[in-house]
């Protein structure tokens, strides 16, 4: 018995092919975990408290290694393609063989945990690892049952993670020797060959983007949410770069969730219990709150030290640019107990336009809401990919494309539907560029983009005027407290006219471009709200 004086139970680990393992270590404390990591080499204590690790030869998710296992249950269902690709019923028991037979005689880290902290909607999932950080982490991101509830634990579903074993591509139906394959008759996620943890976070995510909305009519969003004073709920999607972690931060507003939720009839919810955060260039100034939270307990990936210290170099991006955090959402302070709020009054499309074209906000019809929300979209600035040396377009549909099993309008639809019936306002936000492109104008301030949030949030723009986008057709008001007026119609920022009219028909240009991989699934709402380009003389 462990120091709860919970017996460590081998319920199910035979009949998964892991009956012979050396020793499994069953719902050890994050400290014991802590320990065993350090005691075993794979780890070190930052001065913070926090566990340092790497994740080895990946530090990121690999979006082309990821599988789903095609059958009666997934096949018509699935959207397939590049983003979901299919392994065949065989291929995934062949591989589950040849990871359980390598798990066999080692130790292994087992951890009950569930998600969604609705309780109509919990759903109690066992993870399986090779590695007591990545046990750590699934306790850290996940939600945490009581001791009363460990006893009588049931699993639902089941992670197996051996970041040991290759695959052999030629035989096991692999691309490379990583993979994570979610097969959901067997309800079971198998990851090998790769340690980076986001593999397990985004693997039940996806497993509940099919199983919410096509099972539970319940829309999982890849966002964060908060709650005001009123307790009116706000929810806030965005792509990275957006400030989509800095903007649902507000002091004023407690936080549901960072990452991923779920909009039931009369509930938004998080689906985690934790954050995963990045800390490239991490300061306290900056997020206060992911520094304050940056503590025993938590876990540190891929980052470097300084120099015979134990101090977290955060400007260090040598092992990548993707290091990461993860911690309890209770390490936050101004949090929303039960991790629980009512159906939104107001919802956030966030993206940072660096063309300079889109307005800093705008309401979005019910139509106009499923168009962008299935593009998806930001722009991408010099510096923040290789490669990248003028701004480019991103499009990522439904603002989390990698981890939607079914196809896009699917999720859109239910999103207006929801809209509908509880009377929510939508509207999009620019975080980028006003006065011009990136390179001639200039970064939105974020203290307007505040007060134009809060505006909304206030109901101070429901009685304002509003005027229509040219091209675009966004309906954009004529006056927002705290932000002046010329600011709010990005035109009147440019100097050069007939440049913005040119930049703005070549970004529609590009969403429509974009859009025509989801017109055959589009209704005539959706399609009707796409931008028309402008005849220009």
């Amino acid at each position: 018995m462990n120091e709860f004086g919970i017996k460590p139970s081998t319920a199910n680990l035979p009949e998964l092919g892991l009956g012979n393992v050396a020793n499994a270590f069953w719902n050890l404390t994050p400290a014991e975990l802590v320990e065993e990591s350090i005691l075993r080499g794979m780890g070190a204590l930052a001065d913070s408290g926090a566990l340092a690790i790497d994740t080895g030869e990946f530090t990121g998710r690999s979006p082309k290694d990821r599988f789903i296992v095609a059958d009666s249950k997934t096949e018509e269902a699935v959207w397939w393609g590049d983003i979901n690709i299919k392994m065949t019923p065989e291929n995934f028991d062949k591989l589950f063989v040849k990871v359980t037979a390598y798990l066999q005689s080692k130790d292994i880290f087992v951890r009950d945990n569930y998600v969604c902290s609705d309780a109509d909607y919990r759903l109690n999932i066992r993870t399986i690892n090779e590695h007591p950080w990545a046990n750590q982490f699934a306790n850290n991101m996940f939600l945490r049952p009581t001791q009363e509830e460990l006893k009588d634990f049931s699993p639902e579903w089941t992670i197996i993670n051996a970041p040991g074993f290759y695959s052999n591509p030629e035989t096991d139906g692999t691309r490379q020797h990583n993979f994570a394959v979610l097969n959901f008759t067997k309800k079971i996620i198998l990851i090998g060959g790769t340690g980076y943890t986001g593999e397990i976070k985004k693997g039940i995510f996806s497993v509940l983007n099919f199983i919410l909305p096509h099972e539970k009519n319940v829309l999982s969003m890849h966002c964060s949410a908060n709650v005001g004073q009123n307790d009116d709920t706000a929810i806030f999607f965005g792509l990275s770069g957006t400030g989509k972690t800095t903007l649902s931060a507000d002091p004023k507003r407690r936080l549901i969730g960072d990452d991923e939720h779920g909009w039931a009839d009369n509930t938004v919810f998080n689906i985690e219990g934790g954050c995963y955060a990045k800390c490239i260039d991490l300061s306290q100034e900056k997020e206060p709150q992911i520094w304050d939270a940056i503590k025993f307990g938590s876990i540190l990936e891929n980052i470097n030290f300084k120099e015979n210290t134990s101090t977290v170099d955060f400007m260090d991006k040598t092992k990548t640019e993707n290091t990461r955090v993860s911690y309890p959402i209770n390490y936050i302070d101004n949090i929303q107990e039960g991790s629980i709020g009512a159906a939104p009054k107001n919802i956030f499309f966030l993206t940072a336009d660096a063309f300079g074209v889109l307005p800093p906000i705008s309401k979005l019809t019910k139509g106009q809401a499923m168009y962008h929300f299935i593009s998806g979209y930001t722009a991408k600035v010099a510096g923040t990919e290789a490669g990248i040396t003028e701004p480019v377009t991103a499009f990522s549909a439904c603002f989390g494309a990698p981890f939607l099993p079914l196809h896009p309008t699917k999720y859109a639809e239910m999103l207006g539907e929801k809209m509908t019936n509880n009377n929510v306002n939508i509207w999009l936000i620019n975080t980028g560029w006003t006065g011009g492109a990136y390179g001639t104008g200039e970064r939105m301030s974020l203290k307007y983009t505040r007060a134009m949030i809060t505006s909304a949030l206030e109901g101070k723009l429901d009685d304002v005027e509003f005027v229509n986008h040219e091209i675009f057709g966004l309906a954009m008001p004529v006056t927002c407290e705290n932000v002046p007026d010329e600011v709010l119609n990005p035109k009147n920022t440019w100097a050069d006219k007939d440049a913005y009219d040119n930049k703005a028909n070549n970004l529609a240009e590009q969403f429509i471009a974009n859009f025509k991989q989801f017109e055959s699934n589009a209704n005539e709402e959706i399609m009707s709200a796409a931008p028309k380009v402008k005849v220009l003389a």
